[in-house]
C-alpha cells in the first residue's frame, strides 16, 4: 500500500523526487510526529495535513493528527486574534484571553501522554499554541507553524502571542516576509497541493458539464471566478465590483464559491453580506459548499475562463494554486503568498483595486492566446514549486535539522520562476 502511494506521486513529480524523500526519511523511521490545529476540515491547513500525512506513513514515520476543541467564545477570540495578526484593528478581552488559555489547559490534559512522548510536535497556528506551556516533561522538539500573514500584526497580540511561542524549538513560516524576531530558528516552507486529490486530479469534460448543470450556470458565457472562504480578508464585495466592471466591456457570468471553516464564526456573516448584494443578478451565482466539494470545486476552477483571488491579505492562497496546477491564469491580490505565485504578467496578473481587477479581467477574456499562455507557464510554475512532495522534503530536511542539532537558520526554498 505504502509502495503504490509513493509509486502514484511518482507518476506525476519523476521518480527522482520520491527517491529523495525516501533518503531523507531514512534516518527519522519510526519517530512519532505529532500535528495538533484546531479543524479537521474546512481551509488550507486541514487539506494539507490529509495530504502531508499518509505520504509521511508511506516513508515510515509514525504520525498522529490531534484537532483541539473548544466551546463558541474560544474560537471567536482565535478569530479576533487571527484578524488583528493579520493587521486588521480588533480589541481582545481580558475575558477571552483567559478563555483562550483556559481552553488549552484543558486540552492539555487530555493530549498529555501523547505530547509528553512524541519525539516531534507541530503545532499550527495561534489556536493550539499555548500547549506548550502545559506539558512541562515533553521528551521531543516542539515546532509553531503559522500559515498566517504576520508582516504587520497589531503589536499588542503579536507581544502576548511572541510571549506564548518563544519556548518553542522552531517556528516554520510560508515566506521569509512573514517572520517575527524570535530566539530559535526560523525555517520558510511554502504551502503546497496535492496533484492526486479529487481537488486536483483530472476531470472528464462530462464531469465538468454535470457540475455546471447543476448550478445552473451557463457553459457558453465566459466565467470568473473565486474560490475561498466568505472572509473579510478574501475581499468577496470587491470581487462583485470588479465583475460588474469588467462586464461593461465583455459578457461575463461571476461564481463565488466556498465555505465555512470550524474554527472561523464570521463566514455566515460575510456570506449574507454578499448575498444581500447580488441578490436578483442572474450573472452571479454565489455558491456556499460543504467541505467535502472537492470535485465541484475541481470542475469549476477547469471550467473557468478567468480565476480571482483578490484578498486583502493572505498567507498563502491555495486556490490560487489550485487554480494554476489546471492552467489558469489568476488575478490576485498583490499580498502575501499570492506574491510568490503570480509573476505579473506571466501566470496572472497583481491587482490592488477591483478597478484593476477588471482590467485584468477585460484584457484575458479578449485575448485568448495570451491567457492559454499564462497557463501553461502557470502549470508548470506549480509543477517546479509548490506540489505536496516538495513540501514534504522540505519538512524532513527539518526534521533532520533538528534531529542533529542544527543551530542556523535554515531557508528551505526551490525557486525555478
Amino acid at each position: 500500500m505504502n509502495k503504490d502511494l509513493l509509486s502514484h506521486y511518482a507518476q506525476v513529480t519523476g521518480e527522482e523526487a520520491v527517491e529523495q524523500l525516501q533518503q531523507l526519511a531514512e534516518p527519522l523511521k519510526g519517530a512519532h510526529i505529532v500535528h495538533i490545529n484546531s479543524t479537521r476540515y474546512g481551509g488550507g491547513v486541514a487539506e494539507i495535513l490529509h495530504s502531508l500525512i499518509p505520504l509521511k506513513k508511506a516513508l515510515g514515520l509514525d504520525v498522529t493528527w490531534e484537532v483541539i476543541t473548544g466551546e463558541e467564545e474560544f474560537f471567536h477570540v482565535t478569530k479576533s486574534m487571527h484578524n488583528a495578526l493579520q493587521g486588521f484593528p480588533t480589541e481582545i478581552h481580558p475575558k477571552g484571553l483567559k478563555t483562550y488559555e483556559e481552553t488549552n489547559a484543558q486540552e492539555a490534559e487530555r493530549l498529555r501522554p501523547l505530547l509528553e512522548e512524541a519525539d516531534f510536535v507541530f503545532i499550527h497556528d495561534p489556536q493550539p499554541a499555548p500547549l506548550l506551556q502545559f506539558i512541562s516533561q515533553k521528551r521531543g522538539k516542539w515546532v509553531w507553524r503559522c500559515h498566517i500573514d504576520l508582516s504587520r500584526p497589531q503589536r499588542f497580540v503579536w507581544r502576548y502571542l511572541r510571549n506564548v511561542v518563544v519556548g518553542y524549538d522552531a517556528s516554520i513560516f510560508s515566506m521569509p516576509d512573514f517572520t517575527q524576531p524570535l530566539p530559535h530558528p526560523q525555517y520558510i516552507i511554502p504551502p503546497s497541493i496535492d496533484p492526486l486529490t479529487e481537488k486536483n486530479r483530472e476531470l472528464s469534460p462530462k464531469e465538468v458539464k454535470d457540475i455546471l448543470k447543476k448550478f445552473n450556470i451557463n457553459p457558453d458565457k465566459p466565467i470568473v471566478l473565486q474560490v475561498s472562504r466568505f472572509d473579510r480578508f478574501k475581499d468577496p464585495m470587491g470581487v462583485v465590483r470588479a465583475a460588474r466592471l469588467a462586464r461593461k466591456f465583455a459578457p461575463l457570468q461571476l461564481v463565488l464559491a466556498g465555505g465555512g471553516a470550524a474554527d472561523d464564526p464570521e463566514g455566515e456573516m460575510i456570506l449574507n453580506e454578499v448575498r444581500g448584494a447580488t441578490m436578483g443578478d442572474p450573472d452571479i451565482h454565489v455558491l456556499y459548499l460543504p467541505p467535502d466539494a472537492h470535485i465541484t470545486i475541481n470542475a469549476l476552477q477547469r471550467a473557468a475562463h478567468v480565476v480571482l483571488q483578490k484578498s486583502i491579505k493572505e498567507g498563502f492562497g491555495l486556490t490560487v494554486t489550485e487554480a494554476m496546477w489546471k492552467s489558469k491564469p489568476v488575478v490576485g491580490g498583490d499580498v502575501g503568498g499570492i506574491k510568490i505565485q503570480v509573476v505579473n504578467h506571466h501566470t496572472g496578473f497583481l491587482i490592488h483595486t477591483p478597478e484593476g481587477a477588471a482590467l485584468a479581467i477585460r484584457y484575458l477574456l479578449f485575448y485568448k492566446d495570451k491567457r492559454e499562455e499564462m497557463g501553461k507557464k502557470a502549470h508548470q510554475f506549480v509543477k517546479d514549486n509548490f506540489l505536496i512532495t516538495r513540501h514534504l522534503r522540505d519538512y524532513l530536511s527539518l526534521l533532520l535539522a533538528l534531529k542533529l542539532g542544527a543551530h542556523e537558520r535554515i531557508e528551505l526554498e526551490t525557486w525555478t520562476g
